[in-house]
C-alpha cells in the first residue's frame, strides 16, 4: 500500500514537471494550442501580484500601442525612401517590444530565466539585474514624454526649442491633429506605470528574499 502511493506521488511529481517542461518549451510537439497553454502560463502573474498590479502592468503596451499604428502609415507614403521606409517600421514594432517587457516585472520570466534560453534556463534572476534597467527606463520615459515632450506641446516648439514646422501634425489642424493627440496622449503614461511596477517588482523580490 505504501509503495503504490509513493508510486503515485512520483507519477504526479513527473507528469507536473512535464507540463512545466512543455510550458517552457513551446516549440514542441502539440501546434497552436499548446503554444497558446505556454504563452498564458509564461505571462501569468507570479504569487504576490496584485490585481492592481497585474493591470498596470497589461496597461503598458497599450500605451504605446496608438503612436505605433499611428506612425506605420508613414512608411507607405510615396516621397520616402526605403532607408526612412525600414526605420519607420523598425521604430514601432521596437517600441511595443520595450513596452512589452514591462509584463516581465509580473510575471515568471521577469524573475527565473525561461527554458527556451540555452545554458542559463531556470536560473534565477537576481532583482538588480531587472531593477536597475527599469528604473532608468522609466526615468527617461518619464522625462521624455510626461514631462518634455507636454512641455514643448504647449510651447508650441520642438524639443530643442525650435518652432514647429508647419506640416507638423498637431499643426495641420482637423483630423490629423485630433488623431496625433489621440495617439501619442497615452504615452504619458508610460514612464510613471513602468515606475509604479518597477517599485513593487523591488518589493515583492527583495522583500521575499529579506
Amino acid at each position: 500500500m505504501q509503495q503504490q502511493r509513493i508510486r503515485r506521488t512520483e507519477a504526479l511529481s513527473a507528469d507536473r514537471a512535464d507540463r512545466a517542461d512543455r510550458a517552457d518549451n513551446p516549440g514542441g510537439p502539440g501546434g497552436p494550442g499548446r503554444f497558446r497553454v505556454a504563452w498564458r502560463a509564461a505571462h501569468a502573474p507570479v504569487s504576490g501580484v496584485s490585481r492592481r498590479t497585474r493591470l498596470l502592468a497589461y496597461a503598458v503596451p497599450f500605451t504605446v500601442l496608438p503612436s505605433s499604428l499611428w506612425r506605420l502609415p508613414a512608411a507607405f507614403d510615396a516621397g520616402i525612401g526605403i532607408g526612412e521606409r525600414l526605420y519607420v517600421v523598425f521604430l514601432s514594432v521596437f517600441s511595443e517590444a520595450v513596452a512589452f517587457t514591462a509584463i516581465g516585472l509580473i510575471a515568471r520570466w521577469g524573475e527565473v530565466v525561461p527554458g527556451w534560453v540555452p545554458f542559463v534556463r531556470g536560473r534565477r534572476i537576481p532583482p538588480a539585474a531587472v531593477l536597475v534597467p527599469a528604473a532608468l527606463g522609466a526615468t527617461a520615459l518619464t522625462l521624455l514624454w510626461t514631462v518634455l515632450s507636454a512641455f514643448t506641446e504647449i510651447m508650441g516648439t520642438t524639443i530643442r526649442g525650435d518652432a514647429l514646422p508647419k506640416d507638423f501634425p498637431s499643426e495641420a489642424g482637423g483630423w490629423e491633429a485630433a488623431s496625433y493627440y489621440v495617439c501619442y496622449t497615452p504615452l504619458v503614461l508610460w514612464g510613471p506605470l513602468l515606475a509604479v511596477l518597477t517599485v513593487a517588482y523591488g518589493k515583492r523580490r527583495l522583500g521575499a528574499r529579506g
